[in-house]
């Protein structure tokens, strides 16, 4: 794959900065139970005439087909789709954010990252009517912690971070996060860990019995400290190039997200495993702008991204699961590939959310490593 993995740092940062712009340039907001923000309804036309409206959407490089453009106009007739890249969670977030309007319809984000702009009043809600194509996601789908029930957000990928093993270099398999953090003497400066932050310390925080989503100073702390310990052992802290270092053997095992471990290399020596102190679940999200001027065109594109036929272009494309039943089942899915992994057990990891200001307590336990 080409695409450079996504950053998912959280922008607490940018959605402080942002907050009042985007209160003053959505026009109206509500709360939700929780008290996150949320920006008001607007009145959409389910007969509207796409004819007049165009999107431009921003999403990472290779993540979905390059016809999309010109297949989206023939389908939707819109007068036209632009499509923006952006290579980290972090870029997407400075562009939506910018101003009162990105001219951005449509904007591929991890989940947390859209918790954090519906909590700034910056999406519009997901009119179910609009997008009659929900009903091919699986019902696990709508569960999701940092969003349930799709009020703002629709799940266009998803998965679990493990660790990536070479099955002839390793002396046993690893089962534990405890096997990167605390390698052993034939693993010594041939294990990787990921370098930006939530998943920097996602192996540690298990380990430790910790919520991936702890904000307590003291399990943080913990946590770090526990880094620190493992760091003179490690080969590397890499988040784009370890499956390459596990193919030439420099790695023997790496932490991964499951999409990026080579698992379908042709010499079948590559496996992954989630540890039995368990993991994460990511999410890859679409949302909808609350500054779009082309609202119903944006609904109807994520409605033709949930058809079977274009959804499962990910999976067969990128080798990233969808949340999306009738997509899955088009599979012709290999026996031991990462794709069988039902809806069910990735729900048993556990979902990232938003962590607001805490998560500067994540930055600096990044930084204090990788500087220490």
């Amino acid at each position: 794959m080409s695409r450079i993995r996504f950053t998912r740092r959280l922008p607490a940062a940018v959605a402080a900065a942002g907050l009042a712009l985007a209160v003053a340039a959505c026009g109206g907001e509500s709360s939700n139970s929780d008290g996150t923000t949320v920006a008001a309804a607007d009145e959409l036309k389910p007969n509207a005439d796409l004819t007049k409206q165009s999107l431009q959407i921003t999403v990472w490089d290779g993540y979905t087909p390059e016809e999309l453009p010109a297949r989206v106009k023939q389908k939707l007739k819109v007068q036209g789709l632009k499509v923006a890249l952006h290579d980290t969670n972090e870029v997407a977030m400075q562009k939506l954010t910018a101003s009162g309007d990105s001219g951005i319809d449509v904007a591929f984000v991890s989940g947390q990252y859209a918790q954090a702009l519906n909590a700034m009043g910056l999406l519009e809600p997901i009119h179910p009517e609009l997008i009659p194509n929900l009903a091919n996601l699986y019902p696990e789908a709508t569960q999701l912690s940092y969003d349930k029930g799709n009020k703002y957000s629709v799940p266009y990928t998803w998965g679990t971070t493990g660790i990536c093993y070479r099955t002839d270099l390793v002396k046993k398999k690893p089962t534990s996060w405890n096997d990167l953090l605390k390698p052993p003497a034939w693993a010594e400066k041939k294990v990787t860990l990921m370098t930006t932050e939530r998943w920097l310390a996602l192996p540690a925080l298990k380990s430790l019995g910790f919520s991936v989503n702890t904000d307590k100073d003291e399990e943080i702390q913990k946590a770090k400290d526990l880094l620190t310990a493992a760091k003179p052992h490690l080969l590397a802290f890499d988040d784009t190039t370890f499956g390459d270092r596990l193919k030439s053997g420099e790695a023997v095992m790496v932490e991964a997200w499951d999409g990026w471990c080579p698992t379908n290399d042709p010499k079948g020596n590559i496996a992954f495993e989630v540890p039995t102190e368990g993991s994460d679940l990511w999410v890859d999200t679409m949302v909808i702008m609350k500054s779009s001027k082309n609202k119903e065109a944006a609904h109807a594109l994520i409605n033709y991204i949930l058809d079977p036929e274009i959804h499962s272009w990910a999976a067969e494309n990128i080798n990233y699961k969808v949340p999306n039943k009738a997509a899955m089942e088009r599979l012709q899915i290999p026996k031991g590939s990462l794709l069988e992994t039902k809806p069910a057990e990735l729900l048993d990891g556990e979902s990232l959310v938003d962590l607001g200001q805490s998560s500067l307590k994540y930055t600096r336990l990044s930084q204090d490593i990788k500087a220490g």
